[in-house]
C-alpha cells in the first residue's frame, strides 16, 4: 500500500474488484471512477438528495457520504438490480411516468427495490417517509408511489401464481 493511497477489495454486483484508491476516496467515486458503473449519480455530494443510493448489504445508503474504507460487505447498484422485483419495479416505473429527467432514477430504484422487496401494504405516509431521501424535482412521486404499488402487487401475485 502506498502512503498516499489505500488499496481495497469491494464487492460490487456480485464481482471483486481490488483498487487503489486515495485515503478519502467515497463510495461513489470508486463505482463512477474506476470501476466504471455510471448508474450512480454524484448529485448533492453531502447524502442528501438520493441519487448517490446504493445497497450495501441490503440497505439502502448514500454512496457519496461513506468511504470506501469503511465499506464492507456486498454493494448493489442499480446496474446489479436484477430478477423478478427488478423487473417489476422498472416496467411499473415506465407505465406510471416515475420519471422524467431520470437523474434521480437510479436512486429512487433503489430505495424502491428494498420496497417492493418487502411486499407489504405500505401507508401513504410510511412511503412518503420511505421516499424523504430521495429528491426528484420533475415528478411530484406520484408516478413513484404508483410504480411502487404496481410493481409490489405483481411481485405478491407472482409468489401467490
Amino acid at each position: 500500500m502506498a502512503m498516499d493511497g489505500i488499496r481495497t477489495m469491494l464487492e460490487v454486483n456480485g464481482q471483486p474488484f481490488e483498487l487503489d484508491l486515495p485515503p478519502l476516496a467515497t463510495l461513489a467515486e470508486a463505482l463512477r471512477g474506476p470501476i466504471g458503473l455510471t448508474g450512480t449519480k454524484i448529485a448533492c455530494n453531502a447524502g442528501d438528495c438520493g441519487a448517490c443510493s446504493v445497497l450495501v448489504d441490503g440497505r439502502p445508503v448514500p454512496s457519496c457520504q461513506m468511504l470506501v474504507a469503511h465499506v464492507s460487505g456486498l454493494v448493489t447498484t442499480v446496474e446489479g438490480l436484477k430478477g423478478g422485483i427488478a423487473d417489476a419495479l422498472r416496467a411499473a416505473f415506465i407505465e406510471e411516468g416515475a420519471f422524467q429527467c431520470g437523474f434521480c432514477t437510479s436512486g429512487q430504484l433503489i430505495v424502491c427495490y428494498g420496497l417492493v422487496e418487502q411486499a407489504s401494504a405500505l401507508s401513504d405516509e410510511e412511503l412518503a417517509a420511505a421516499l424523504s431521501g430521495n429528491i426528484c424535482r420533475c415528478t411530484g412521486y406520484a408516478g413513484i408511489v404508483r410504480a411502487i404499488r404496481k410493481a409490489s402487487a405483481q411481485v405478491v401475485a407472482d409468489v401467490a401464481g
